[in-house]
């Protein structure tokens, strides 16, 4: 199946990560020598994703707004000192590529469901999204990939799935420990203990189908969470979507989980990627 639309949040503190994140982005603290979201960026792009929708932070300066358009001052600067070889790692968007940024207030809803149901009632999309978070990503050089592994388990675009990985520690903190059949999830539990994690643990890489879409979109409306209650976890609307008889498949890779949400996740991901 094709999908050309992805959605992508990137807003929030980054508490875990203070104080760095009082100066860098969450999702810009460098993998390598790359920001942690362009693993995501440049892995749905690769599998033929044309319209990315980024909600970020509507605290000013954007990051990741600098880092996605053209500088043109370096791009001069190049052009006069003879670095034109330069210029394509400078380019961080192909031509065909749109970026459409969505200003999420920190201080409003919070959780993952929330940024999903702003992009979708703010575009109005009714079509099959891929849906990656911004602060982790799945390294499997010259191997399938988290996107390739997603569409090829979708059958239909009626149906949903959701990215599995075997459960290391550190995917305790950000993802749910799943129970499956006929690999379908049946149910899934949200941040649990590692006493709970007894087989596949889902991460937060997505593809949502148009009636999922409409559930995330119900819940956010039809809850009023205050600031110290739940937050809005985009699993509560994946659970109502299950009981009324959607189809969420599983889809895995060989490839490593890397996290950028914890100092012990990025040091790692950082040895990872550049082979220490």
């Amino acid at each position: 199946m094709k999908i050309s639309k992805a959605i992508i949040p990137v807003a929030g503190w980054g508490t875990r990560r203070l104080p760095i994140t009082k100066i860098i982005e969450k999702s810009m603290l460098p993998v390598g020598n790359r920001p942690l979201v362009d693993y995501s960026v440049q892995e749905l792009i690769a599998a033929g994703v044309k319209d990315i929708y980024m909600i970020v932070s509507n605290v000013e300066p954007c990051q990741v707004r600098a880092f996605y358009r053209d500088n043109l001052a370096l791009n001069l600067y190049l052009h006069e000192r003879g670095k034109e070889d330069k210029l394509e790692k400078a380019k961080t968007l192909p031509d065909d590529v749109r970026i459409h940024y969505i200003a999420q207030d920190p201080s409003a809803k919070y959780g993952t469901a929330v940024p999903v149901a702003m992009a979708v009632e703010e575009y109005d999309i009714n079509e099959p999204v891929l849906v990656f978070m911004g602060d982790d990503f799945v390294w499997n050089p010259g191997g399938k990939t988290s996107t390739e592994a997603l569409l090829e388990a979708v059958k239909d675009p009626s149906e949903s799935a959701l990215f599995a990985i075997d459960h290391p520690y550190e995917a305790l903190l950000n993802g749910g420990a799943l129970t499956i059949k006929d690999e379908k999830v049946v149910k899934i539990t949200e941040k649990p203990t590692p006493e709970q994690v007894t087989g596949l643990t889902s991460i937060s890489k997505y593809i949502l189908s148009p009636d999922l879409l409409q559930e995330i979109v119900k819940y956010v409306k039809n809850n009023d969470f205050g600031p110290t209650d739940q937050e809005y976890m985009i699993t509560d609307p994946f659970a109502t979507y299950i009981e009324k008889g959607g189809v969420m498949r599983v889809a895995r890779t060989d490839g490593e989980y890397l996290d950028g949400g914890t100092v012990e996740g990025w040091v790692h991901a950082n040895n990872v990627v550049c082979g220490f």
